[in-house]
Protein backbone atom coordinates (compact mmCIF):
# COMPACT_ATOMS: atom_id res chain seq x y z
CA UNK A 1 0.00 0.00 0.00
CA UNK A 2 1.68 3.12 -0.82
CA UNK A 3 2.46 5.74 1.70
CA UNK A 4 0.01 8.92 1.91
CA UNK A 5 1.58 12.10 2.24
CA UNK A 6 0.01 15.77 2.34
CA UNK A 7 1.54 19.69 2.77
CA UNK A 8 1.94 19.01 6.47
CA UNK A 9 4.70 16.48 6.38
CA UNK A 10 2.32 14.43 7.49
CA UNK A 11 3.11 10.42 6.00
CA UNK A 12 0.28 8.14 6.62
CA UNK A 13 -0.76 4.35 5.82
CA UNK A 14 -4.00 2.70 6.63
CA UNK A 15 -5.87 -0.85 6.80
CA UNK A 16 -8.82 -1.83 7.66
CA UNK A 17 -10.41 -5.81 7.54
CA UNK A 18 -14.24 -6.88 8.95
CA UNK A 19 -14.39 -9.01 12.03
CA UNK A 20 -16.90 -10.92 13.81
CA UNK A 21 -18.17 -9.60 17.52
CA UNK A 22 -19.30 -6.55 19.02
CA UNK A 23 -18.17 -3.53 19.54
CA UNK A 24 -16.46 -4.16 23.08
CA UNK A 25 -15.66 -8.05 22.52
CA UNK A 26 -13.44 -6.44 19.58
CA UNK A 27 -12.20 -3.84 21.85
CA UNK A 28 -10.87 -6.83 24.16
CA UNK A 29 -9.30 -8.23 21.04
CA UNK A 30 -7.42 -5.31 19.96
CA UNK A 31 -6.86 -3.11 22.90
CA UNK A 32 -5.93 -5.64 25.92
CA UNK A 33 -2.19 -7.58 26.33
CA UNK A 34 -4.00 -10.89 26.70
CA UNK A 35 -6.17 -9.83 23.49
CA UNK A 36 -3.25 -8.47 20.99
CA UNK A 37 -1.17 -11.64 22.41
CA UNK A 38 -3.93 -14.08 21.17
CA UNK A 39 -3.33 -12.91 17.19
CA UNK A 40 -0.70 -10.51 17.17
CA UNK A 41 2.66 -10.70 19.45
CA UNK A 42 3.05 -10.52 23.11
CA UNK A 43 2.07 -7.66 24.59
CA UNK A 44 1.75 -5.70 27.70
CA UNK A 45 -0.57 -2.90 27.48
CA UNK A 46 -1.70 -0.21 30.56
CA UNK A 47 -5.44 0.38 29.81
CA UNK A 48 -5.33 4.21 30.20
CA UNK A 49 -3.91 7.29 28.61
CA UNK A 50 -0.73 7.97 29.38
CA UNK A 51 -0.12 4.32 29.92
CA UNK A 52 2.64 2.07 28.19
CA UNK A 53 2.15 -0.52 25.19
CA UNK A 54 5.17 -2.88 25.04
CA UNK A 55 5.15 -5.81 22.00
CA UNK A 56 7.78 -8.38 22.06
CA UNK A 57 8.51 -9.25 18.11
CA UNK A 58 11.71 -11.48 19.60
CA UNK A 59 14.91 -11.23 20.90
CA UNK A 60 16.13 -7.87 20.34
CA UNK A 61 12.81 -6.59 18.40
CA UNK A 62 10.69 -5.25 21.60
CA UNK A 63 8.82 -2.02 20.30
CA UNK A 64 7.91 0.36 23.53
CA UNK A 65 5.55 2.87 23.68
CA UNK A 66 3.16 4.89 24.93
CA UNK A 67 -0.94 5.34 24.57
CA UNK A 68 -1.82 9.29 24.02
CA UNK A 69 -5.51 8.69 23.22
CA UNK A 70 -7.70 5.96 24.92
CA UNK A 71 -11.89 6.16 24.20
CA UNK A 72 -12.80 2.48 24.84
CA UNK A 73 -14.38 0.58 23.27
CA UNK A 74 -14.22 2.96 19.91
CA UNK A 75 -10.65 4.26 19.62
CA UNK A 76 -7.32 3.86 20.94
CA UNK A 77 -3.57 5.64 19.97
CA UNK A 78 0.24 4.74 20.54
CA UNK A 79 3.01 6.61 19.91
CA UNK A 80 6.57 4.86 18.97
CA UNK A 81 9.00 5.04 17.10
CA UNK A 82 10.95 3.09 14.02
CA UNK A 83 14.57 3.13 15.52
CA UNK A 84 17.39 5.34 16.32
CA UNK A 85 16.93 9.04 14.50
CA UNK A 86 13.51 7.88 13.19
CA UNK A 87 10.82 9.96 13.44
CA UNK A 88 7.87 9.55 15.65
CA UNK A 89 4.87 7.60 14.58
CA UNK A 90 1.79 7.48 15.55
CA UNK A 91 -0.99 4.20 15.78
CA UNK A 92 -4.26 5.01 15.97
CA UNK A 93 -6.65 1.63 16.23
CA UNK A 94 -10.35 2.67 15.64
CA UNK A 95 -13.50 0.21 15.88
CA UNK A 96 -16.79 0.59 14.45
CA UNK A 97 -19.77 -1.63 14.46
CA UNK A 98 -21.26 -2.67 11.40
CA UNK A 99 -24.32 -4.49 10.80
CA UNK A 100 -24.33 -8.44 11.37
CA UNK A 101 -23.34 -8.65 14.17
CA UNK A 102 -19.39 -7.26 12.86
CA UNK A 103 -17.18 -4.81 12.89
CA UNK A 104 -14.23 -2.76 11.30
CA UNK A 105 -11.21 -2.40 12.38
CA UNK A 106 -8.90 0.17 11.11
CA UNK A 107 -5.31 0.97 12.21
CA UNK A 108 -3.51 4.18 10.58
CA UNK A 109 0.07 4.39 10.92
CA UNK A 110 1.17 8.19 10.59
CA UNK A 111 4.28 10.41 11.03
CA UNK A 112 6.09 13.50 10.38
CA UNK A 113 8.76 13.91 8.35
CA UNK A 114 10.61 16.06 5.55
CA UNK A 115 12.17 13.11 3.44
CA UNK A 116 10.69 10.01 2.37
CA UNK A 117 13.58 7.89 4.22
CA UNK A 118 11.57 5.91 6.56
CA UNK A 119 8.55 5.43 4.06
CA UNK A 120 9.71 1.84 3.01
CA UNK A 121 9.08 0.68 6.49
CA UNK A 122 5.99 0.82 5.80
CA UNK A 123 5.32 0.81 2.23
CA UNK A 124 5.06 -3.23 2.99
CA UNK A 125 2.17 -3.11 5.47
CA UNK A 126 -0.77 -4.47 3.37
CA UNK A 127 1.21 -7.70 3.31
CA UNK A 128 1.87 -8.08 6.67
CA UNK A 129 -1.40 -7.09 8.51
CA UNK A 130 -3.78 -9.13 6.40
CA UNK A 131 -2.03 -12.40 7.68
CA UNK A 132 -2.39 -11.55 11.52
CA UNK A 133 -6.06 -9.86 10.83
CA UNK A 134 -7.21 -13.31 9.12
CA UNK A 135 -5.96 -15.21 12.35
CA UNK A 136 -7.80 -12.06 14.41
CA UNK A 137 -10.70 -13.09 12.75
CA UNK A 138 -10.49 -17.31 13.51
CA UNK A 139 -9.35 -15.92 17.18
CA UNK A 140 -13.05 -13.81 17.07
CA UNK A 141 -15.06 -16.36 15.33
CA UNK A 142 -13.58 -19.12 17.48
CA UNK A 143 -11.73 -18.76 20.55
CA UNK A 144 -13.09 -15.06 21.76
CA UNK A 145 -11.63 -14.66 25.20
CA UNK A 146 -9.72 -17.61 25.57
CA UNK A 147 -6.52 -18.12 27.15
CA UNK A 148 -3.66 -18.58 24.82
CA UNK A 149 0.15 -19.07 24.63
CA UNK A 150 2.07 -18.62 21.02
CA UNK A 151 5.22 -20.97 20.10
CA UNK A 152 7.43 -18.27 17.54
CA UNK A 153 9.74 -20.53 15.62
CA UNK A 154 12.31 -18.84 12.86
CA UNK A 155 14.72 -19.92 10.73
CA UNK A 156 17.04 -18.63 7.86
CA UNK A 157 17.98 -20.35 5.06
CA UNK A 158 20.19 -19.87 1.88
CA UNK A 159 17.82 -21.81 -0.60
CA UNK A 160 14.88 -19.95 -2.80
CA UNK A 161 12.07 -19.27 -1.37
CA UNK A 162 10.19 -21.75 -3.16
CA UNK A 163 12.48 -24.90 -2.06
CA UNK A 164 12.11 -23.89 1.38
CA UNK A 165 8.38 -23.99 1.20
CA UNK A 166 8.45 -27.14 -0.47
CA UNK A 167 10.45 -28.71 1.79
CA UNK A 168 8.59 -27.36 4.73
CA UNK A 169 5.27 -28.80 3.56
CA UNK A 170 7.08 -32.58 2.59
CA UNK A 171 8.23 -32.56 5.98
CA UNK A 172 5.37 -32.14 6.98
CA UNK A 173 3.32 -34.22 4.84
CA UNK A 174 1.15 -31.53 3.97
CA UNK A 175 1.92 -31.58 -0.25
CA UNK A 176 -1.30 -31.31 -1.44
CA UNK A 177 -3.63 -28.97 0.60
CA UNK A 178 -7.32 -27.04 0.10
CA UNK A 179 -9.11 -24.64 2.01
CA UNK A 180 -11.83 -26.29 3.78
CA UNK A 181 -10.11 -29.60 4.01
CA UNK A 182 -9.34 -31.24 7.28
CA UNK A 183 -5.08 -32.49 7.22
CA UNK A 184 -2.97 -33.82 9.42
CA UNK A 185 0.91 -34.04 9.43
CA UNK A 186 3.19 -37.53 8.47
CA UNK A 187 3.98 -39.57 10.67
CA UNK A 188 7.59 -38.38 12.61
CA UNK A 189 6.78 -34.66 12.26
CA UNK A 190 5.66 -32.80 15.02
CA UNK A 191 1.55 -33.68 15.38
CA UNK A 192 -0.98 -31.16 13.79
CA UNK A 193 -4.40 -31.92 12.53
CA UNK A 194 -6.90 -29.03 11.77
CA UNK A 195 -9.16 -27.37 9.03
CA UNK A 196 -7.32 -25.52 5.91
CA UNK A 197 -8.95 -21.92 6.60
CA UNK A 198 -6.33 -20.94 3.72
CA UNK A 199 -3.31 -21.53 1.41
CA UNK A 200 -0.95 -19.31 -1.30
CA UNK A 201 0.79 -21.56 -2.91
CA UNK A 202 2.45 -19.44 -5.41
CA UNK A 203 4.39 -16.09 -5.11
CA UNK A 204 3.31 -15.59 -1.84
CA UNK A 205 3.46 -18.70 -0.18
CA UNK A 206 1.35 -19.13 3.25
CA UNK A 207 -1.32 -21.83 5.39
CA UNK A 208 -3.31 -21.26 7.97
CA UNK A 209 -4.58 -23.67 9.74
CA UNK A 210 -7.55 -23.54 12.50
CA UNK A 211 -6.26 -26.82 14.84
CA UNK A 212 -8.16 -29.24 16.85
CA UNK A 213 -4.37 -30.95 17.73
CA UNK A 214 -2.22 -30.76 19.78
CA UNK A 215 -4.80 -28.57 21.03
CA UNK A 216 -8.02 -25.84 19.77
CA UNK A 217 -5.47 -23.08 17.73
CA UNK A 218 -4.23 -21.58 14.82
CA UNK A 219 -0.95 -22.30 13.20
CA UNK A 220 0.54 -19.70 10.42
CA UNK A 221 3.27 -20.80 8.13
CA UNK A 222 5.27 -18.85 5.74
CA UNK A 223 8.78 -18.10 3.68
CA UNK A 224 9.77 -14.49 3.04
CA UNK A 225 13.09 -13.13 2.05
CA UNK A 226 15.39 -11.14 4.33
CA UNK A 227 19.01 -9.75 3.53
CA UNK A 228 19.19 -11.95 0.85
CA UNK A 229 18.01 -15.19 2.74
CA UNK A 230 15.09 -16.79 2.94
CA UNK A 231 12.99 -16.49 6.70
CA UNK A 232 10.88 -19.70 7.37
CA UNK A 233 8.51 -18.53 10.11
CA UNK A 234 6.43 -20.89 12.02
CA UNK A 235 3.77 -19.67 14.41
CA UNK A 236 1.19 -21.84 16.81
CA UNK A 237 -0.98 -19.54 18.57
CA UNK A 238 -2.58 -22.00 21.03
CA UNK A 239 -6.08 -21.65 23.21
CA UNK A 240 -8.02 -22.66 26.33
CA UNK A 241 -7.16 -23.41 29.57
CA UNK A 242 -4.94 -25.98 28.51
CA UNK A 243 -2.37 -23.68 25.95
CA UNK A 244 0.18 -23.31 28.69
CA UNK A 245 1.04 -26.83 29.41
CA UNK A 246 0.52 -27.58 25.31
CA UNK A 247 3.17 -24.63 24.35
CA UNK A 248 5.51 -25.98 27.16
CA UNK A 249 5.57 -29.50 26.06
CA UNK A 250 5.58 -29.15 22.49
CA UNK A 251 7.59 -25.90 21.89
CA UNK A 252 11.10 -28.01 22.31
CA UNK A 253 9.17 -30.47 19.80
CA UNK A 254 8.58 -27.60 17.10
CA UNK A 255 12.38 -26.37 18.03
CA UNK A 256 13.89 -30.13 17.05
CA UNK A 257 12.07 -30.46 14.09
CA UNK A 258 12.76 -26.80 12.34
CA UNK A 259 16.61 -27.09 13.36
CA UNK A 260 16.42 -30.29 11.95
CA UNK A 261 14.50 -28.89 8.68
CA UNK A 262 16.99 -25.88 8.07
CA UNK A 263 20.00 -26.28 10.44
CA UNK A 264 21.42 -22.95 12.02
CA UNK A 265 24.39 -21.79 9.99
CA UNK A 266 27.96 -21.60 11.74
CA UNK A 267 27.28 -17.72 11.77
CA UNK A 268 23.96 -18.25 13.09
CA UNK A 269 25.25 -19.87 16.08
CA UNK A 270 28.33 -17.82 16.87
CA UNK A 271 25.83 -14.23 16.80
CA UNK A 272 23.50 -16.18 19.52
CA UNK A 273 25.89 -17.46 21.59
CA UNK A 274 27.30 -13.80 21.27
CA UNK A 275 23.61 -12.13 22.47
CA UNK A 276 23.57 -14.82 25.20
Amino acid sequence: MPVKKDASGRHSVEVETEVPGTPEEVWQAIATGPGISAWFVPTKLEDREGGAIVLDFGPGMVSEGVITAWDPPRRFVGENDMGPGSPTVADEWTVEAKSGGTCRVRVVHSWFASTDDWDNQYEGVEQGWPAFFRILKIYLAHFRGQPSEVIPLMAMSSESKSAVWDKLLGSLGLARLAEGQRVETAPGAPRLAGIVERVVDKEHEELFIRLEEPTSGVVHLFPIVMGGQVCLSVRLYLYGAQARAVAAREAPVWQAWINGLLPPTHETTETEATKA
